[in-house]
């Protein structure tokens, strides 16, 4: 076996399960949230054919990472992370949106401003601009989570009107959005990085909203290279980055965008290793570390031990 592509658990105290595109989720007690960052890959709202070795180990380590270093900033939904693949944290209700924050015209941004508009989310960007370049100050475009199908852009206005978000929530996600992306921003800096774009998931447990999914991630977000950034602008050229859209434009030369009737390709191995040799430098590049590859030999029946002895410990303490 040499990826993680789902997997099959019956926990103790198992009440929910639900797959999603990359993790699959277990709920516990309907209290806790064990998940699984398995290594497939999606694109256009659609999970790929092929897998992704290691891609999980380093979203969810990544997020980790992430997590920790902002739990003064912003309380989040993690309690402990048992396993390389694995996250445990608090169930909570989560706000139907996503919180998408953009400091440069990039990715699905650049797609509309390209097509001729200048709004996008009922924000206005300005005229004049070319790919890549920065906004004036980072854009809140927030998307709305469908259950099936593509996300949907949606306008502050419309969160609060339609009663999607209360306003006194949505005006702190908007804080919460800020500030994250402030930290993040300053930190990848620090490693030669540019934080270009990221989203946010944010769920409610009694009262209290709490961060919720991954953060900062390749699968969440966009980085560019700090040092080549200025020239490769002026030469108006494509920029170096750390980030799922190679695989995007990959998907898009090959005649695929999540359209009806489009077919999906299917990479193949050299294409695949390509992929997996740029998340683990992202990894290794914005966290300062040496990327550890687990194991793959049973790797199923580890992840399953290191759930069961986590849930026990934390169930043990309350």
């Amino acid at each position: 076996m040499t990826a993680i592509v789902e997997t099959h658990f019956n926990l103790p105290g198992q009440t929910k399960f639900y797959r999603g595109k990359v993790r699959d989720v277990y709920t516990v007690e309907n209290n806790l949230l064990v998940m699984v960052a398995c290594d497939r890959i999606s694109a256009f709202d659609v999970v790929l054919p092929n897998p992704i070795p290691y891609k999980g180990q380093v979203l969810n380590q990544l997020a980790k990472h992430f997590l920790e270093l902002s739990a003064s900033i912003v309380p989040n939904w993690l309690i402990a992370c048992p396993d390389p693949n694995v996250s445990i944290g608090h169930c909570c209700n989560p706000f139907p949106i996503e919180m998408v924050i953009r400091g440069y015209l990039s990715g699905h941004a650049w797609r509309e401003y390209q097509s001729g508009r200048r709004t996008i989310c009922g924000v206005a960007m300005p005229e004049g601009l070319k790919e890549n370049d920065p906004f004036p100050e980072p854009i809140i475009t927030p998307t709305i989570k469908a259950s099936v199908g593509h996300d949907e852009d949606i306008s502050r206005e419309a969160i609060i009107a339609q009663g999607i978000v209360s306003e006194k929530d949505y005006l702190m996600l908007e804080q919460y959005t800020r500030a994250l992306f402030k930290f993040g921003t300053e930190y990848a800096l620090q490693q030669g990085l540019i934080l270009v774009d990221t989203k946010y998931e944010f769920g409610e447990k009694e009262g209290e909203i709490l961060l919720m999914d991954e953060i900062h991630t390749p699968d969440s977000s966009r980085y560019f290279y700090a040092d080549t950034y200025e020239q490769i602008q002026e030469k108006d050229q494509q920029q170096r980055q750390l980030s799922k859209e190679f695989v995007r434009k990959w998907l898009i030369e090959n005649g695929f965008q999540g359209k009806e009737n489009q077919t999906v390709p299917v990479m193949d191995s050299n294409f695949v290793d390509s992929v997996t040799a740029r998340y683990i430098e992202l990894f290794e590049k914005v966290s300062g570390t040496t990327f550890q590859k687990q194991d793959y030999s049973n790797s199923e029946k580890r992840i399953e031990a290191n759930i069961l002895a986590a849930l026990q410990k934390i169930n043990s303490l309350n």
